[in-house]
């Protein structure tokens, strides 16, 4: 045996890992690693894959990779094609290499099809049995040593979501043996593709028969079918999973608004001693009003965020957006789309890029193309900083409406708008690009689980972890160059200022802070970054838009969360004291000419539904070019959300004024 005679594990191991959808891949690989995970893209496409360390034993560490779900080696989806490449992949000899194979228990038939299919790759194999304590919750019982037998390869029974059977796993790893390999199904003995497969389903029956000993219909099973009968019904499903939405956003803002305040005078009290730490001048105003004016502006909107990705992970991990999906389908397809489009859509409101890479499961290519092409409309976490800065202009805290928070549900109708739009814009497309290719929806319903609260922790460290960084590297990039943009400008303009309020300073009598407040405005007005807002105003004033919301918009598209970063840079320039927040000093801004509030209620609702539809964001564009493979469909997306938001917002903004 060849492999056998390789297969030498000393110090380090790499760890695959494969299994269908649902089956605990995720879990298992969360609680082997815990935080010690990267998520990356597979070399040369777009579909993320993740990362981890681990160790096995004193001696041996193991890096781990999770590969995309899949059900079968035929694949059918571009993310099961990653998988069947990267298992038929025989370059890698760097270090020893050992398939873990997730299968869910309590659905054996489904899911040992790939278990079958990987021992015939001759590969160095454990089969792991996940969902354990389901098993024996239906007074089930399976012989894993005649498995084991049978498959020819180890076989170790666990439960992912509590950790239960890591430590066995890891043992089996360490001292792992290449057994003889043998043929599950021998392939020159089948006629073609269908035949082995029922073959193999025959031989994985009869296997099953022998280690499984079960009584009746699971009770798991019949729970699950008697609230199933209630979440996807046609009627009330779609009342349950929108009263759900209500519950996540009333919660967002009323449960963050706490932490949000401690960190805004956090910031506040931490610029002001810096302000006084460090010596006057232009380090001195760059790290203050500039990078940390920036940095705080999204800093403050974490615990919403944190929130948002709190509620998406518990209704995945308790198997409640599979019900989405399925409910979903028969609205969805109507509009060129299917029930698996759903979930693109769904994590669309966390961020459009790993949606859009989400979107490779979407088997026909017409529906995979207008997925892509509205997901971005569903608002995504990055713009909740936007959402939450204007609606606490335009809305009192206390503003309620039948007993509920105001904020709460003017964030919701953004939401649902988005959707609205979003599938709005798929029924015109499907009628536009042409396709012969027939859908088919086929998805396995996961029994319900309490979530794991571990892997939520996790999902939520990461995912905030990646918001943070990504967003804060943008924003203080964009913060240092509208300092430099907002603080100098033609030297003749600027000299003339000076020599304007020379003579009012030198009065003792003067007021000196309101003098310098005046000074700070109309130096920001001739500043480099006000004559590129100065130039683009014309074009948004019917919109309600000033020429510091014009600058905003345009440094917005590197990410939309830097519009805040950007409002408070250039409402800090000028502002000794430090001591009021973005969202007071823009409440306090007012237009010089005519002496009215910038932020009206038709300023604050046309601001809204600008960045509800416009396509401010770099990256997605950037993922639509590699999912589509050209700049053809980026372009008209481009070009199309822009429209749609302009000529919104000019009727919200005609409408309400």
């Amino acid at each position: 045996m060849q492999v056998a005679e390789k297969f030498k594990i000393e110090d380090k191991v790499r760890i695959v890992l494969v299994g269908n959808p649902n089956s605990g891949k995720s879990s298992l690989f969360n609680a082997l690693t815990g935080l010690n995970q990267r998520v990356g893209n597979f070399p040369g496409v777009t579909v993320e894959k993740k990362i981890g360390h681990f160790k096995v034993n004193d001696k041996i560490k193991a890096e781990i990779i999770d590969l995309p779900g899949t059900y079968s080696l035929s694949p059918r989806s571009e993310d099961e094609q990653v998988t069947f490449d990267y298992l038929n992949d025989s370059n890698r000899t760097d270090i020893p290499e050992i398939i873990v194979v997730i299968a869910d228990a309590s659905n054996l038939k489904r899911n040992l099809l790939l278990a079958s299919q990987l021992i015939d790759l001759e590969k160095p194999t454990i089969l792991a049995l996940n969902m354990m304590d389901i098993v024996e919750r239906n007074k089930q019982t399976i012989d894993i040593d005649l498995m084991a037998k049978e498959f020819g390869i180890p076989v170790v029974p666990i439960n992912a979501r509590l950790g239960k059977g890591t430590e066995q796993l890891k043992d089996i790893i360490s001292s792992y043996k290449v057994p003889p390999f043998k043929k599950f199904v021998d392939n020159h003995e089948t006629k073609d593709a269908l035949d082995n497969t029922l073959v193999r389903y025959e031989k994985i029956k009869r296997i099953i028969n022998a280690c499984l000993t079960s009584n009746g219909e699971t009770k798991t099973a019949l729970l699950t079918k008697k609230i199933d009968k209630v979440l996807t019904h046609k009627v009330f499903g779609y009342l349950i999973f929108l009263f759900t939405l209500f519950i996540i956003f009333q919660a967002i803002f009323s449960w963050s608004s706490i932490p949000m305040d401690l960190i805004e005078n956090g910031f506040l009290v931490f610029g002001n001693w810096l302000g006084d730490v460090l010596p006057q001048g232009i380090l001195n105003d760059l790290l203050v009003n500039g990078v940390l004016a920036g940095l705080g502006g999204i800093v403050i909107f974490i615990p919403q965020i944190a929130l948002l990705f709190t509620f998406i992970a518990i209704l995945e991990d308790t198997g409640y957006l599979s019900r989405v999906s399925f409910l979903m389908d028969a609205l969805l397809k109507r509009f060129g789309l299917s029930g698996r489009s759903i979930i693109p859509l769904l994590g669309g409101a966390a961020c459009a890029v790993p949606a859009i890479m989400s979107a490779r499961t979407i088997s026909n290519k017409k529906e995979r193309l207008l997925t892509i092409f509205i997901t971005p409309l569903i608002s995504c976490s990055a713009r909740i900083p936007v959402y939450t800065l204007i609606i606490a202009l335009i809305i009192p805290a206390d503003q309620q409406l039948w007993s509920f928070n105001l904020q709460g549900i003017v964030m919701m109708v953004l939401y649902l708008l988005g959707f609205i739009a979003a599938i709005a814009t798929s029924w015109v497309m499907k009628r536009l690009v042409k396709s012969d290719e027939r859908s088919h929806f086929i998805m396995e319903l996961p029994i319900y689980r309490s979530p794991r609260w571990s892997n939520v922790g996790i999902t939520i460290v990461n995912k905030v972890k990646v918001f943070l960084f990504e967003a804060g590297k943008i924003i203080i990039a964009v913060s240092i160059i509208l300092w430099v943009l907002s603080s100098y400008g033609p030297g003749e303009e600027m000299a003339r200022i000076d020599e304007k309020y020379q003579e009012m300073i030198s009065n003792p009598d003067a007021d000196k802070s309101h003098i310098s407040e005046q000074m700070a405005s109309e130096k920001l007005e001739v500043s480099y970054a006000g004559h590129i807002g100065k130039f683009i105003e014309p074009a948004i004033k019917p919109l309600g838009f000033d020429w510091k919301i014009g600058i905003s918009i345009i440094t917005s598209f590197a990410a939309r969360e830097v519009f805040v970063g950007t409002m408070a840079t250039l409402y800090s320039v000028g502002d000794e004291e430090n001591t009021a927040s973005i969202k007071e000093k823009m409440a306090r801004a007012t237009n010089p000419k005519t002496g009215e509030k910038v932020y009206s209620r038709a300023t604050g609702f046309s601001l809204l539904i600008f960045y509800a539809f416009a396509l401010q964001c770099m990256a997605t564009v950037a993922i639509v070019v590699k999912e589509t493979g050209g700049w053809k469909w980026p372009i008209i997306q481009l070009l199309y959300m822009g429209a749609l938001a302009y000529f919104s917002s000019l009727i919200v903004y005609q409408v309400f004024s």
